[in-house]
C-alpha cells in the first residue's frame, strides 16, 4: 500500500509541475504579465527557466523514494552503459549548435532590455531552423535528455517513475508547444510535422531533406 502511495505522490507532483510549467509558457499568461510589468517581461523567460529547474529539483529531492531495485548492472556493464550517456550529452551540445542558447535561456531578452532594444510584444524572437538534428526529430533536446536519463547502471522504482513522468511531460508539453509553432510558421511547420517524428528518430534513414530557416 505504501508503495502505491509513494508512486502516486510522485506522479501527482509531476502532474502539478507539468500543468504549472505549461500554463506559465502559454501566451495568455505572458500577455497578462506584460500588462502588469510592461517591458520587464524581458526577464520572464529566465525566471520561467529557473522556476522549472528549481521545481524539478524539489520534486527529485523531497518526493517519496521507493527503493525497489529494478536492475543493478555488474561490472563491466555498469561502465559500458555510460557510453550512451556520453553520446546523449554530446547530442545535446550538437542541438545547441542549431539554436540560440542565450535566447532559449532568456539572456538575450535581458540584454535587449538593458540596451533599450525591446523588440516584439513579448520580446521573444523565434527562428525555425530545420537542419542538423532537427532533420531527424522535431524535439531532439527531449530525445537526448530521455536517452541520457534512461541509461544508468542502477535503476530503482523511484528513478523509473521519475523517468516515465519526464517522458510523459515531454510528449504532452511538446503537443502544446507545437500548437504555437503551427500558428507562427503555418504550412512550413505542418509539412515538417508530417515528415519528421516528434521525439524519437524512428525515421533515422529518412531525414528531412529540405533545409528551412524561417523567422516568426
Amino acid at each position: 500500500m505504501n508503495l502505491v502511495l509513494d508512486v502516486s505522490i510522485i506522479v501527482l507532483l509531476f502532474a502539478i509541475f507539468g500543468y504549472t510549467h505549461s500554463l506559465l509558457a502559454s501566451e495568455k499568461v505572458k500577455i497578462h504579465f506584460k500588462k502588469i510589468f510592461g517591458q520587464l517581461i524581458a526577464f520572464y523567460r529566465l525566471i520561467y527557466n529557473l522556476i522549472g529547474l528549481l521545481s524539478l529539483y524539489l520534486i527529485y529531492e523531497f518526493s517519496p523514494k521507493p527503493h525497489i531495485i529494478i536492475y543493478d548492472l555488474p561490472n563491466p556493464y555498469d561502465l559500458i552503459v555510460l557510453i550512451p550517456q556520453f553520446l546523449s550529452l554530446a547530442g545535446v551540445f550538437w542541438v545547441f549548435r542549431y539554436i540560440c542558447v542565450k535566447e532559449f535561456l532568456g539572456l538575450d531578452q535581458i540584454k535587449r532590455f538593458v540596451d533599450k532594444r525591446y523588440t516584439t510584444e513579448l520580446d521573444e524572437e523565434f527562428t525555425l531552423r530545420i537542419e542538423g538534428p532537427y532533420r531527424y526529430s522535431r524535439h531532439p533536446v527531449y530525445f537526448f535528455s530521455i536517452t541520457f536519463f534512461m541509461f544508468r547502471p542502477v535503476m530503482d522504482l523511484f528513478y523509473l517513475t521519475f523517468l516515465i513522468c519526464i517522458v510523459a511531460y515531454f510528449y504532452i508539453g511538446s503537443y502544446y508547444e507545437e500548437k504555437k509553432l503551427v500558428r507562427q510558421f503555418g504550412e512550413i511547420y505542418e509539412k515538417y510535422k508530417k515528415e519528421v517524428p516528434r521525439i524519437f528518430p524512428i525515421k533515422l534513414f529518412k531525414p528531412y531533406k529540405q533545409k528551412v530557416l524561417a523567422e516568426s
